[in-house]
């Protein structure tokens, strides 16, 4: 597994030179604070297909940009609601993707042949970094889904990008070293098309904080945009997960830690909160593959803050590839 180089000292010539390899079509996988992330200029239609092809991921799936700076979304959308600015002012950069009405800007092969786009301005230093020294040389932006194969669980860490995918990055091809993940979800999905914000996919953003930004309601879900993550069968390891049973000898457990271990049973991870819960989970899910345990149970933490995104991976997690 040699492929794709690995950089764990980001230095400001390695961010340049890395801008530089993507600007030439080359993939450059990127830490965010939710989940790593596989990237390609926007703008190029060859680099975008390696994309699908290096993570075996249907053609149909749009993609989300990665943004410098807020004020880049007019480039990539238009008829902007005031609500959308209002959330991209409170919540950017961080773990929120808005989907807008696509501009010119936004091809096909970005958007799944929708006509909106998704968008989001990362909250980490060393991918914003990234993303500035992109648009310096005339970046417009980065597409980038999680950098893992199709359905699978999404990387936290670069180690578990580079376990993932490097028997199928080429040697020009680079791993941005961020650290581990800080949110460890992927980013709250926000249909921005309509006349009040809806949901499309929970994350660390949540339906309170929306209403108290925007000052309106969120409005019921309707599945009608393709988005990211959004199938009934994703977020898998090869692992069968069972939700709230009880684990026997040799299964494997995750739950917070005010819950016992059973005699026998592997415990995966036992965070002592929700955050720490959603920035264990995938590589607790990893571990568990790497240990050849077949099943593993998951008591899944309540509540109303980033929970409801956790049971929305576990439920998807659940149904397996």
């Amino acid at each position: 597994m040699s492929q794709g180089q690995f950089i764990s000292h980001c230095t400001a010539d390695a961010l340049a030179g890395a801008a530089q390899q993507i600007k030439a079509g080359r993939l450059v996988a990127i830490p965010t604070e939710t989940v790593y992330g596989l990237g390609a200029d926007a703008t190029n239609p060859e680099a975008v297909a390696r994309i699908y092809s290096v993570k075996g991921r249907p053609a149909d799936h749009p993609l989300i940009v990665h943004l410098a700076d807020m004020q880049d979304i007019e480039e990539w959308a238009e008829d902007i609601p005031d609500f959308a600015i209002d959330l991209a002012r409170s919540f950017w950069p961080g773990p929120m993707t808005l989907i807008l009405k696509r501009s010119a800007l936004a091809k096909d092969f970005i958007t799944g042949g929708q006509e909106t786009v998704g968008l989001r301005v990362p909250d980490h230093t060393l991918a914003l970094a990234f993303l500035n020294e992109f648009k310096k040389i005339g970046g417009k932006g980065v597409a980038a889904p999680s950098a893992n194969r199709f359905g699978h669980v999404s990387p936290t860490t670069a180690v578990a990008v580079h376990e993932e995918l490097g028997d199928y990055l080429d040697g020009d091809d680079l791993i941005l070293d961020g650290g581990a993940a800080k949110v460890g979800v992927e980013s709250t999905i926000i249909d921005c098309t309509g006349t009040a914000p809806r949901i499309l996919r929970p994350g660390a953003v949540t339906v309170e904080m929306i209403e108290a930004v925007t000052g309106l309601k969120v409005a019921e879900r309707e599945e009608v945009i393709r988005v990211s993550g959004s199938l009934e069968n994703h977020y898998a390891p090869s692992a069968q997960v069972i939700l709230d049973g009880y684990p026997r000898p040799g299964d494997g457990l995750i739950a917070l830690a005010s819950h016992p271990t059973p005699e026998g049973v592997e415990r995966l991870a036992a965070p002592i909160n929700n955050e720490e819960f959603a920035r264990q989970l995938y590589g607790a899910l990893r571990e568990a593959d790497a240990q050849g345990i077949d099943q593993v149970i998951v008591i899944q933490p309540d509540g109303s803050d980033i929970a409801i995104a956790i049971r929305d991976r576990l439920g998807r997690a659940a149904q397996g590839r």
